[in-house]
């Protein structure tokens, strides 16, 4: 734990992505929420994906530490889809977002997520990934070309959102269900405990089914 009682710091999570911001809300935090003030950058050459989605996650998370109240704990992720050795982030444009559907039609892949928590005060930070395998299904040419239309792929890497209800376009996630979603929840609650914040699920708040073995839904505080 850093100097100082970090229990009841304010918590923000700097993040744009919606999807990010109502999971948080999960745990009993009551967090703020900013933009990160640093701009994403590419990968370097020969970058694995999991080095690319946590040194993003420390650049956000450094970054926002810059601009808050010294006792506040900041919460960065980012994530990238891998496929092949590829990684594929958010499309730029409907094009973009088409081919990237067919890439991964049919195939599995890989979703990666970078987190990193720092206390503003110290700059004490700690970073770690996850990796979930996606096996999407064989949607067709039609069912592509209307979801890129309803816009939605955009702003998700990999350009797709594995809890679209209408869409579906995963066949079988193995590994962390939230991580897809966009921010793992367990690894988010034991790295903030690394920094002498402990939470859980907020009462009232369960896990999706696919989370069924996760450590949170005992109910108990991250150790």
């Amino acid at each position: 734990m850093s100097d100082g009682d970090l229990g009841t710091a304010p918590v923000v999570l700097a993040s744009v992505s919606p999807r990010r911001r109502r999971l948080i809300r999960a745990l009993d935090l009551r967090p703020d929420f900013l933009d990160p003030p640093v701009e994403e950058t590419a990968p370097m050459q020969d970058e694995a994906p999991h080095d690319f989605v946590v040194r993003q996650s420390v650049r956000k998370a450094m970054g926002a530490a810059g601009v808050v109240t010294d006792r506040t704990v900041v919460i960065a992720a980012d994530t990238t889809v891998s496929l092949a050795g590829r990684m594929l982030g958010k499309p730029t444009d409907e094009g973009e977002a088409t081919e990237m559907l067919r890439a991964l039609r049919g195939r599995e892949h890989a979703v990666l997520t970078g987190v990193t928590v720092v206390e503003a005060r110290s700059r004490n930070r700690s970073s770690r990934y996850r990796s979930t395998a996606v096996k999407m299904r064989a949607y067709s040419d039609e069912e592509i070309a209307a979801y890129v239309t309803s816009g939605k792929p955009m702003d998700k890497a990999g350009a797709y959102a594995v809890q679209d209800i209408d869409f579906r376009p995963a066949a079988a996630v193995s590994g962390c269900y939230l991580n897809v979603v966009g921010l793992p929840l367990c690894d988010v609650a034991e790295l903030l405990s690394g920094l002498g914040v402990r939470t859980r699920l907020r009462d009232g708040w369960e896990l999706p089914p696919q989370c069924g073995e996760c450590p949170l839904g005992a109910g108990e505080p991250a150790a």
